[in-house]
């Protein structure tokens, strides 16, 4: 199954045939394989696991996106950000998650309140990724 994956800054797959994509949404985690139904779906932060057709799964965090599935079984993940999990600094993590909490604690709007909520929800996801 065709699949590109990429985001602004960085293309990982472009058309390439893997065997299985699992995906984080808002609707549900879920996994992909040929002949999968067509969708659409919201990218949640967390994980996007790529199954090659030979070799090692390869993971990647991303923060947020689109995911689409045609007729044709191809598949396109277009993130907002997203990088390899074996590229992710544990300890900056760590940080990024603190650091976000202390904002969400001290947030004296309801804008920043949902701002630092947000860098919350992904910092955890980063943490968690990195599990």
């Amino acid at each position: 199954m065709p699949l590109t994956f990429a985001s602004p800054v960085e293309t990982f797959y472009d058309k390439v045939d893997v065997k299985q994509v699992d995906v984080p949404s808002y609707s549900g985690n879920f996994g992909i394989l040929p002949n999968h139904v067509p969708a659409l779906a919201v990218i949640k932060p967390g994980v996007v696991t790529v199954f090659p057709r030979e070799g090692e799964a390869k993971k990647f965090f991303v923060s947020s996106g689109t995911i689409s599935i045609n007729e044709d079984s191809s598949v396109q993940v277009l993130a907002e950000a997203a990088v390899p999990v074996d590229r992710l600094d544990p300890q900056s993590c760590r940080d990024g998650l603190a650091k976000a909490q202390q904002a969400l604690n001290s947030a004296s709007s309801d804008t920043a309140r949902a701002e630092a909520q947000i860098e919350v929800e992904v910092h955890e996801a980063l943490v968690k990724a990195l599990e």
